[in-house]
């Protein structure tokens, strides 16, 4: 389930807008998940600007659902029974270089194991409070709605797993460790939330595709420690826009 709307406050209509080529970051997104083969669908809002999504996803023959614009957590569980599902994957529209591995892997984890809530710790951090933009997680239809009625304070209710993996007693939860190398980096920021970050994720993913280089986490690291000026526009980034 693709998060996505288009009244960013820091950036509006970025997920929309040519990001490589004339693919949008949209694109980019439902290319990786159409290759690993799991049911998509977008959940967008009701807000009139978000008709542009649907269309989006009208030409793409993609699915795609409607719901509260601030409740992002009514949002994903009103689109979880509209699709009949018991648990889905959450994918951020601000990731462009989602790691399709990371994914694939989460998806098999997560039809293998039992838990309410799955996704990667970064050196103790849950991986969709950081700025790397590699990874997505899993939660429960059920594991939300707990969430929905036991608290109705704003903050849980804009960010769907946020009292999941801050309440670890009331839910069973699973950690998929990112590897050491990776977790420790402070230098990397690949998520979108401004137009510098979407510029200069936009030219580091140009680069990267006329070299014919492997677009997962590793390559990635490896691109950027060879080519240091994106990570010194990353650095400022990440000082300027905390998660």
């Amino acid at each position: 389930m693709i998060q996505a709307r288009l009244g960013s406050t820091r950036m509006p209509k970025k997920v929309l807008l040519p990001f490589y080529g004339q693919s949008t970051i949209l694109d980019l997104i439902i290319d990786k998940i159409k290759c690993i083969q799991i049911p998509l669908v977008v959940a967008t809002t009701t807000n009139p600007q978000d008709n542009l999504i649907e269309e989006f996803c009208r030409d793409r023959q993609v699915d795609c659902f409607r719901g509260s614009e601030a409740d992002v957590l009514s949002r994903f569980i009103e689109c979880a029974k509209a699709i009949q599902a018991t648990g889905v994957i959450r994918i951020c529209s601000d990731n462009p270089f989602l790691d399709e591995e990371s994914l694939s892997d989460l998806v098999r984890r997560a039809s293998e194991e039992t838990c309410d809530y799955m996704s990667y710790d970064v050196a103790g951090t849950p991986s969709i409070k950081t700025h790397f933009g590699f990874w997505s997680e899993f939660v429960t239809l059920s594991a939300m709605e707990s969430v929905a009625r036991l608290t109705q304070e704003k903050l849980y209710h804009e960010h769907v797993t946020n009292y999941i993996y801050t309440h670890p007693e009331h839910f069973s939860i699973q950690w998929i460790p990112v590897p050491q190398e990776i977790a420790v980096r402070k230098d990397i920021r690949l998520t979108i939330d401004t137009e510098v970050d979407f510029q200069n994720a936009s030219r580091l993913y140009a680069a990267m595709k006329e070299e014919g280089k492997r677009m997962n986490a590793e390559s990635v690291l490896i691109y950027l420690d060879e080519h240091p000026e994106y990570k010194a526009t990353m650095i400022r980034e990440i000082s300027k826009n905390s998660k």
